[in-house]
């Protein structure tokens, strides 16, 4: 009996949050940003992915992770690449990797997709998705940078975007059914950065993709944003446009780009699971509201685009923080950079974080880096922040390492959100859980932070060139209450969550951060507090 009570009690100690620094009003996370250290995680299988490097996002579709690639299939060494000097210095592994995973302790590299449609030169294959019930993947491929992404220097015609679809009846051997060049309705070929994928809960023969399309034109012909239609595609049919919009035009003074540091432009969004809403993260421009509800409901007629440009919930100047629109630098205020916004599900409350690198990618940049703030958005008109997370590394009471302000980021990245609990891959801090339970003081729940590799084939020069060789990166994946993530140097890691609200996870069958698939749409009907 006494040993009984000693267990329940030695589980209830480690399903509390853990103990956190309160610096000014805000609780900060003192856990995360010392690699080879955890808490709340246990580990139950790796992979470093050959050592290679510059890992990107992660996809599932039955008992396979497919991984993609920041950088590209050149031989040019990156800076601060061991092999420097190297001639030729291949990159190892260029294509988007296939990981079983139907063993979690012991997942194993089984395949590669290649040439001619992944790892080719100058281009990344970046972003990942798929349709599971259409055997549909999704590959966003752009030119990556010959600064940040150890790639030859090129533009957009010597190394064109587009996205490719590929059918998964075979999931080792994925046969390419076509590609798609996202083009607005007016004739314009639109550079794609981010995708959200949305199968319509009333109709699961439905799919959608959102589109982000970074710019900072103020022409209102130049989408920020696109919605198309993909549900003909697995039968060898056409992508259809169905939406655009862009709202730079609505910004005080946007017609100068340098009074928002030329970062005016929607980095990313979030349809509610609904689709009705889209949550907009509007990089220097903030946090708003979009009315999506025609496009989510089927009524634009068939060979017509709705135009969004008036379908804000939210007015211009969007709601945003630190020194507002124009920063001569990233204060310890912060200054907005906002990456992604996300609403948590079935309640009314939203998470948008800031992604931040090192001076070395803009002289702005640096400490403290980027964080997570939580968002009041019961009134889509007024969204208003009500709690903040911080690590340590993100306040005043911590002092860079050498070389950590230059070449690191402990900045909040991509969040894969619950009802109460947020995983977020937060760079050189590792994978947080953070529980929000309470969004106006959300507080660590636990952390996971790699050993680092003694060394990869490809060193990420603005995120790992630093002290800190620990980069978690991707939208986490949650299958089969396992959480499965990637670090952009290390490789693939497969979690297990022992922190509060554990239970949260262990029903979970499949969750994303950038899809509506699985429990989603689950989660989004539970009651609100």
């Amino acid at each position: 009996m006494k040993r009984r009570l000693f267990v329940l009690l030695a589980a209830l100690a480690v399903a509390l949050p853990l103990p956190a620094v309160v610096l000014g009003d805000v609780a900060v996370a003192p856990g995360g940003g010392t690699p080879g250290t955890s808490a709340n995680f246990e580990l139950v299988g790796s992979n470093s992915l050959f050592a290679r490097g510059m890992n990107a996002a992660i996809a599932s579709f039955d008992h396979y992770i497919y991984v993609g690639n920041r950088s590209d299939g050149s031989d040019t060494c990156g800076i601060g690449d061991p092999r420097r000097g190297v001639t030729p210095c291949p990159h190892p592994h260029p294509g988007i990797v296939i990981v079983d995973v139907a063993d979690p302790a012991n997942p194993t590299v089984v395949g590669e997709i290649g040439p001619p449609h992944a790892g080719q030169v100058g281009i990344t294959t970046r972003e990942l998705r798929v349709w599971p019930q259409k055997k549909l993947l999704m590959v966003m491929t752009f030119r990556c940078s010959s600064v940040i992404h150890a790639c030859p220097p090129g533009n957009d015609t010597t190394f064109p975007f587009d996205i490719k679809f590929f059918d998964l009846t075979d999931p080792l051997h994925p046969a390419f059914i076509s590609s798609y060049v996202p083009t607005s309705v007016a004739g314009q070929k639109v550079k794609p950065h981010e995708m959200f994928l949305w199968v319509d809960p009333k109709n699961p023969d439905r799919a959608l993709l959102w589109l982000s399309l970074p710019t900072s034109s103020v022409n209102p012909a130049r989408p920020n944003l696109m919605i198309v239609d993909i549900s003909a595609v697995p039968s060898g049919g056409s992508v259809r446009e169905v939406a655009e919009g862009n709202w730079n035009q609505f910004f005080p003074g946007a017609a100068d780009p340098a009074a928002y540091d030329f970062d005016l432009a929607l980095h990313s969004m979030t349809p509610s699971a609904d689709g009705t809403r889209t949550y907009l993260a509007y990089l220097r421009g903030g946090f708003g509201v979009l009315d999506t509800s025609e496009v989510a409901s089927g009524q634009v007629p068939a060979g017509t685009v709705e135009n969004l440009n008036d379908k804000l919930l939210t007015p211009v100047p969007f709601p945003t923080w630190g020194t507002g629109p124009h920063c001569d630098g990233h204060t310890p205020a912060g200054c907005a950079e906002s990456h992604s916004a996300v609403p948590l599900p079935g309640r009314p409350f939203a998470l948008t974080i800031d992604e931040v690198y090192g001076t070395f990618t803009t002289p702005s940049f640096g400490w403290p880096w980027g964080w997570a703030r939580l968002w009041n958005i019961a009134q889509p008109g007024r969204p208003h922040i009500v709690g903040e997370y911080k690590l340590l590394q993100n306040t005043t009471a911590y002092t860079p390492a050498p070389g950590e302000n230059e070449f690191t980021s402990y900045s909040s990245h991509n969040p894969t959100v619950l009802r109460d609990l947020i995983f977020d891959s937060w760079h050189s801090g590792g994978e947080q859980a953070i529980d929000v339970s309470d969004p106006a003081a959300p507080v660590q729940a636990g952390w996971f932070s790699p050993t680092p590799l003694p060394a990869v084939a490809n060193e990420d020069p603005a995120l790992s060139r630093g002290p800190n060789k620990v980069v978690m990166w991707s939208f986490p994946i949650i299958r089969d209450g396992l959480v499965y993530a990637v670090d952009v140097r290390n490789g693939l890691y497969v979690l297990r969550y022992t922190g509060p609200h554990a239970d949260e996870v262990a029903a979970v069958s499949f969750l994303e951060g950038n899809s509506d698939l699985g429990d989603a749409q689950r989660l989004a009907k539970s009651a609100g507090p």
